[in-house]
């Protein structure tokens, strides 16, 4: 199974940055995984709606570029469908066996996903209706990658 975090921005905090490296490493056993990073884009201070609009689109122009149609696409959206760990587990072994050999996760900017990004995609995932950084985010789905493949295999994990 290949897994492509797809994320808009950088992460440039140290301790975000080595639990990315290490969730990284960890995957290597169970996935190939790779990690892109688009550019963010300025957002104003008191932004309007308006220029949000438009930073979104230019954030899902630059997203869209490295999404591919074989892909199974999941958005990380407020909306999205909640579920415990071993339900998200469940889905990542149920892809698989579908044969779904790709499997792209998408992480908006500090303003959210562009709405066609979001309609486009197979399904929208919410790990809380709280909103966090998007940095955060990354490690965050990390976490839950690797936890759902050492349900899969059965293998011991922390609840």
């Amino acid at each position: 199974m290949k897994i492509t975090i797809l994320t808009v921005g950088k992460v440039k905090e140290k301790y975000f940055t080595g639990a990315i490296q290490e969730y990284s490493k960890r995957l290597s056993r169970y996935c190939k995984l790779e990690i892109i990073e688009v550019a963010d884009e300025k957002t104003p201070d008191h932004a309007s709606e308006r220029e949000e609009e438009l930073i979104r689109r230019k954030e899902g122009e630059r997203l869209t570029k490295y999404i591919r149609e074989d892909a199974y696409v999941i958005a990380l959206a407020i909306e999205g469908k909640q579920m415990p760990s071993e339900a998200f587990a469940k889905k990542l072994d149920r892809l698989g066996i579908e044969g779904k050999s790709h499997i792209i996760f998408i992480i908006g900017g500090s303003i959210g996903l562009d709405p066609d990004i979001l309609q486009n995609a197979d399904e929208l995932l919410s790990f809380s209706q709280m909103t966090f950084p998007h940095q955060l985010m990354r490690v965050v789905l990390l976490e839950q990658i690797y936890r759902g493949y050492r349900i899969i295999h059965g293998e011991p994990y922390h609840k």
